[in-house]
């Protein structure tokens, strides 16, 4: 079963251009470790919301600050981490099984997930006291 410490920062590749930087996502199992199946993006967030609050069964996630920035809290149901995202060149790699609060969301930020599998509601877990029961 995942814990907080199988959840990485990944430094994305990064092409230097004097009229604008561009980072490619190819699959690479070093880089990703999962197919990109599903590609979607929040933003718009208004200040003081959070996000996320759910984990996954089996979906395996890269959550990259596209723009500006947010804060991802980990739980792994004994031990919370909180990583700052707030620049497009890092991901943070999420595994299953590991609950996810998404807040501080600066202005303007936008938040890009790249996912292992297509949408699909039985995957979620919604309710923290379920999480826990299904950690076990």
């Amino acid at each position: 079963m995942s814990n907080v410490f199988n959840c990485s920062v990944v430094e994305l590749p990064q092409i230097h251009n004097q009229s604008g930087n561009i980072t490619v996502l190819d699959h690479q199992e070093n880089l990703i470790p999962f197919e990109v199946k599903r590609i979607y993006y929040l933003y718009d967030v208004p200040g003081g919301e959070s996000r996320g609050a759910h984990a996954h069964k089996g979906l395996h996630q890269l959550i990259i600050a596209a723009s500006g920035s947010f804060n991802v809290i980990l739980d792994d149901g004994k031990i919370k981490r909180s990583i700052t995202l707030n620049n497009p060149n890092y991901g943070l790699y999420v595994p299953p099984g590991i609950w996810r609060d998404l807040e501080s969301f600066s202005s303007g930020s936008i938040l890009l997930v790249l996912a292992s599998e297509k949408y699909d509601e039985s995957d979620y877990l919604r309710n923290y006291k379920e999480y826990l029961k299904w950690k076990l």
